[in-house]
């Protein structure tokens, strides 16, 4: 359904992306975030399925910057090679280039950001740091609860796995205390509850958060 595209970012730097597009006119853009993995066959599959309800779906290739054309599976090799190419990311750099990203999508009119474990961390900190964002989804993101000091510019919600050893409930907690008007769901879930490649996939997990992400979408990307 998808294409790889190129992106520039304001500080001319060059990224892959994965652009899938609605069969109609788009009713607004999304972004999609990637996990560590790069943006492989699970996240264009995510791309996919949002073009499928009617938006024109952009996935930057975060990594690029470092580590280019990162496609990784979901090993232990995989999950050890994935985390070092992201201690090599910069927050700003990667913040530029979710900016590219938001830009590619606007020619479908408002944009929302989902974002998916590092990605969810990364939707997060576009929503403090990006003006104009319709809505954002923030999918078990580990490294929120350092941020939520950081005031938001646009809504956001919020999915979490209550088995998810990398984020402890006390962090979860602080999330919400901090948020406490946007909305916060728990799954009787394990970190990566949406990923269908992964161990911890939760079928039922999975599609209510995918459901609640989508009403989310329709009612702020208007």
């Amino acid at each position: 359904m998808g294409e790889m595209i190129k992106l520039t970012t304001k500080d001319g730097a060059t990224i892959g992306a994965y652009k899938a597009e609605p069969s109609g006119k788009p009713r607004a853009g999304i972004v999609v975030l990637q996990e560590i993995f790069g943006v492989n066959h699970h996240i264009r599959r995510m791309a996919d399925g949002f073009a499928a309800e009617g938006y024109l779906v952009i996935a930057p290739a975060l990594f690029d910057r470092v580590a280019p054309n990162t496609e990784l599976g979901y090993g232990p090799e995989d999950f050890k090679q994935g985390m070092e190419i992201r201690a090599r990311t910069k927050l700003e750099d990667t913040l530029a280039d979710i900016e590219a990203a938001v830009a590619a999508a606007a020619q479908a009119g408002v944009v929302g950001i989902v974002g998916y474990c590092w990605g969810g961390t990364m939707a997060y900190a576009a929503a403090a740091h990006l003006s104009g964002l319709g809505g954002v989804v923030a999918y078990y993101g580990s490294g929120i609860a350092g941020m939520v000091h950081e005031a938001l510019k646009a809504p956001i919600a919020f999915h979490f796995g209550e088995r998810d050893k990398s984020i402890p409930p006390e962090d979860v907690e602080k999330i919400r205390a901090a948020h406490p008007d946007s909305a916060l769901y728990i799954y009787p879930a394990d970190h990566g509850f949406n990923c269908d490649p992964r161990p911890s996939y939760d079928e039922q997990s999975a599609a209510l958060a995918k459901s609640r992400t989508l009403a989310f979408f329709a009612h702020n990307l208007l």
